[in-house]
């Protein structure tokens, strides 16, 4: 008499093969659910609203912005932006910068990093994003480039002007992508 043990050594088959099958199965369906779960976390940035900004940015203009207020040096908020398909913000207009310090209200009103510098060479005042750079409601004396101070922190002061500073300096930052 042949028992089902047997009758599955005949086949070639034993409980242990079936069970690797089984555990394989089971862990390549676990990597893919993994791995779909990871690039929809990554691109979570990307989700847009109906004002076509990702849900958390606020619509100013033709620009999407985000107030990160993890404090971080200038190069560090850069990339931070980057990561997000953004770049530290330019500002261009004197409501523009109005609107930009509104979305750090909610924090105090910090100094907060935005992408001006002069870094290359200094008193050239540059935006990171490569656009123009017109508008600048430097505070009385500033830039002074003081120990060196090549970016650009908004929000100093009482009159929330902005100041040059060091740009190892940790601050809060404010993002900025086209719509």
């Amino acid at each position: 008499m042949h028992t089902e043990k047997h009758k599955k050594a005949a086949r070639g088959e034993n409980s242990s093969d079936t069970n690797i099958t089984m555990k394989l199965v089971t862990v390549s369906a676990l990597l893919c659910a993994m791995m779909a779960l990871t690039m929809a976390v990554a691109k979570s940035h990307l989700v847009k609203r109906s004002n076509g900004c990702p849900l958390g940015w606020t619509r100013i203009s033709e620009r999407c912005f985000l107030f990160v207020p993890t404090a971080m040096s200038w190069a560090r908020a850069e990339r931070n932006c980057l990561s997000m398909g953004a770049n530290l913000a330019s500002v261009h207009s004197s409501s523009e910068n109005r609107m930009i310090q509104s979305l750090t209200a909610h924090h105090g009103y910090p100094e907060t990093w935005v992408g001006g510098t002069d870094a290359p060479e200094e008193g050239i005042w540059l935006w990171n994003d490569g656009t123009s750079f017109h508008y600048s409601p430097w505070c009385p004396g500033e830039p002074n480039n003081d120990r060196n101070q090549h970016c650009i922190q908004m929000n100093h002061g009482d009159s929330k002007c902005w100041d040059d500073m060091g740009c190892d300096r940790h601050l809060p930052s404010v993002c900025t992508k086209k719509v």
